[in-house]
């Protein structure tokens, strides 16, 4: 066995403890990713972000209510809606600014109610709506960086990160999930970078989560680009949609404990 498929089997191996209502199904996924109605920029869009490892790592399945946070499009919200299937629920999570940014490739993907299991919320930082014990697992999709972004001028104000992520741990049910997704920085930058390359360090985001009562689970490598150097801002043609990025996954202490 590959080191790589090595470590990706242990990883999701290890997640066997963690309380979900429907099992991780990589048929699903697979049958999700190959549906007719998706399009054609999001199949593109598979072969950089590896959507079929990323969620099988994180062990969601049938039946899930997960947060999609900072969703922007709503890429991830469609794979979901079929992975967690009828009886599950997403919810797709923008704050006015993504809400903005995004717009143009949300309104063809909720046209016509297409995803009957997403639910489409425009959110206060401060008050993302998410509940207490909701949610099965939530995921923030290269954007957790920009809770340590600011740029007033242009409509990004600055978040008080420790409530923001506050909300998500006491949205989660004991046993849920945190997915996370990002563009790795340099060793010992901390969220400097988030500020002028748009990268968190991954060693930052750990002790982060930690310090909110999340339980470090594992990583996987399947995004990682060692030939990123980590300098470079990451809408640089020279590196967009290569850069060396994070997969990380946390638990809610709680359930099965």
């Amino acid at each position: 066995m590959r080191p790589l498929l090595a470590a990706f089997v242990i990883a999701v191996s290890s997640l066997a403890g963690c309380a979900h209502s429907g099992g991780v199904d990589e048929e699903i996924i697979a049958r999700q990713l190959a549906a007719p109605s998706r399009s054609a920029d999001d199949r593109a869009r598979d072969a950089r972000d590896r959507p079929e490892a990323v969620l099988a790592f994180a062990g969601f399945g049938r039946g899930d209510t997960i947060a999609d946070i900072f969703g922007g499009g709503g890429y991830y919200s469609e794979i979901l809606s079929g992975l967690v299937g009828p009886r599950g629920r997403v919810l797709l999570v923008n704050n006015a600014p993504y809400d903005a940014y995004a717009k143009k490739g949300l309104a063809p993907r909720l046209a016509g109610d297409r995803l009957p299991t997403v639910r489409y919320s425009i959110a206060p930082n401060e008050a993302l709506g998410l509940g207490t014990g909701t949610l099965d697992g939530a995921l923030i999709v290269m954007s957790y960086h920009d809770l340590y972004y600011v740029d007033p001028d242009n409509g990004w104000p600055a978040i008080d990160a420790g409530p923001f992520i506050d909300q998500i741990v006491a949205a989660l049910k004991p046993g849920g999930r945190l997915l996370i997704v990002d563009h790795a920085a340099r060793e010992g930058s901390g969220k400097a970078d988030a500020q002028t390359l748009h990268r968190i360090e991954e060693a930052f985001a750990m002790s982060d989560f930690k310090a909110h009562g999340l339980q470090f689970v594992g990583s996987i490598e399947t995004l990682r680009n060692r030939d990123d150097d980590r300098t470079r801002n990451v809408f640089d043609a020279a590196i967009k949609g290569r850069t060396d990025r994070f997969v990380h996954l946390y638990r809610k202490p709680g359930r099965g404990d």
